[in-house]
């Protein structure tokens, strides 16, 4: 599926949620990796229950892409629901290889569209990618750690922009799950 550039691809849907989130190499392992992603399909799920019928991906490593799979796995027995991929720039994903890069791809390519929003990579074109996907949604779901990220940029954006915003703490959650040690 070949990028294409705005304008809209659809009108204003109902209900409308994006992604955000750190990269793998930024997020813990093992069994609070585990409980993080249950909790991102859990928020997913609810958003569908809820009336959610678009979601927007930044199509990044990690979070992004977990996202979307989840979207994906769910369209199968919500067939109203889109997935819309927004790219910062045309050439996003060219770099990955191996699982990485045929993960991006099997994405993109079950995507009902991929976006991008400029022809090359510029410094500010995550933030530009951001600011999109909050102008076009109603919620972020948003898996965070440190809010000195790209992540804690777009939930400060969606903030700004009154969404609703489901934040999923991994240092809540490291907390909850090392007190339960304890």
């Amino acid at each position: 599926m070949m990028p294409f550039f705005p304008p809209e691809p659809y009108e204003r849907p109902v209900h409308t949620v994006c992604f955000s989130g750190h990269r793998p190499a930024k997020l813990p392992q093992g069994k609070l990796l585990q409980m993080i992603q249950s909790l991102l399909f859990e928020e997913i799920r609810q958003a569908v229950q809820q009336g959610a019928t678009v979601f927007y991906t930044g199509l990044a490593q990690g979070i992004d892409l977990w996202a979307a799979d989840y979207v994906l796995r769910l369209r199968k027995d919500h067939p109203q629901i889109r997935l819309i991929g927004v790219k910062p720039f045309a050439g996003c994903g060219d770099p990955l290889r191996g699982d990485d890069r045929y993960h991006f791809a099997c994405v993109v390519h079950a995507a009902d569209a991929i976006i991008a929003l400029q022809p090359a990579f510029t410094r500010d074109c995550y933030r530009k990618r951001n600011q999109y996907m909050v102008d076009h949604s109603d919620t972020i779901i948003a898996v965070v750690d440190s809010m000195r990220s790209g992540t804690g940029q777009a939930i400060r954006m969606a903030q700004s922009a009154d969404l609703q915003t489901r934040i999923i703490s991994v240092t809540e959650i490291r907390d909850r799950l090392q007190n339960s040690y304890d």
